[in-house]
């Protein structure tokens, strides 16, 4: 757990353009830098009592912990003043060629520069469909950002962003793939071949102004 864990946090921070995760005695700190989120902590195989400590030690507004464990497990650490983030789960797979074909009225774009591999698919008029990123971090690909806009769904188009980014990685040498899926994201990771690998869960931190 703690390796894929490692991978998602990492290719996360390739994605998003953020700096480097770094070390720390619970698991890996990002300055994300965002006034929804100034920093955020994953706690990698951390005891209760540090996590606690973490959390008592955190004065700094939209800051954000999260970890691989259940709602429940964690709350207990968590004073009045953190809110719950919606709920996701670590997800890998084991990286194949993709079968998935652009469906007619739309065109695909894949870009692979600085380890961040973009798709954008777009209609005939050059309207947003869908779109996708993925960060690349050793032999791992962490998908990020995966999107379809509303009057384009149940027509494939996540799949088809889901294979593109996948291609791509493919021909970068990634064989691994990561990411932290939403409860409704799951179910189509699911139909790919993903696998549930744990819970992922967190808090952030709003004090009242």
């Amino acid at each position: 757990m703690t390796r894929t864990g490692r991978q998602w946090v990492e290719g996360w921070a390739v994605a998003r353009r953020l700096p480097r995760p770094v070390d720390v005695p619970w698991g890996l700190r990002i300055d994300v830098g965002q006034p929804a989120q100034t920093v955020r902590h994953v706690l990698l195989d951390t005891d209760a009592a540090t996590a606690r400590d973490l959390v008592a030690s955190i004065a700094e507004p939209t800051t954000c912990v999260k970890a691989f464990l259940p709602l429940d497990a964690m709350r207990p650490w968590f004073p009045p003043a953190w809110e719950p983030v919606d709920p996701c789960f670590l997800m890998a797979v084991d990286l194949r060629p993709s079968p998935a074909r652009t469906p007619d009225g739309y065109t695909a774009a894949v870009e692979t520069a600085d380890g961040v591999v973009s798709v954008r698919v777009e209609t005939a008029d050059g309207d947003l469909a869908a779109s996708g990123l993925a960060g690349l971090t050793g032999t791992a690909c962490v998908y990020d950002q995966i999107v379809t806009e509303q009057a384009h769904q149940r027509r494939g188009l996540g799949t088809v962003v889901m294979g593109l980014l996948t291609d791509a990685a493919l021909a970068a040498g990634a064989t691994e793939g990561v990411l932290g899926a939403t409860v409704p994201g799951r179910a189509l990771y699911e139909t790919l071949g993903w696998k549930v690998l744990a819970p992922l869960n967190g808090f952030v931190y709003r004090p009242a102004a």
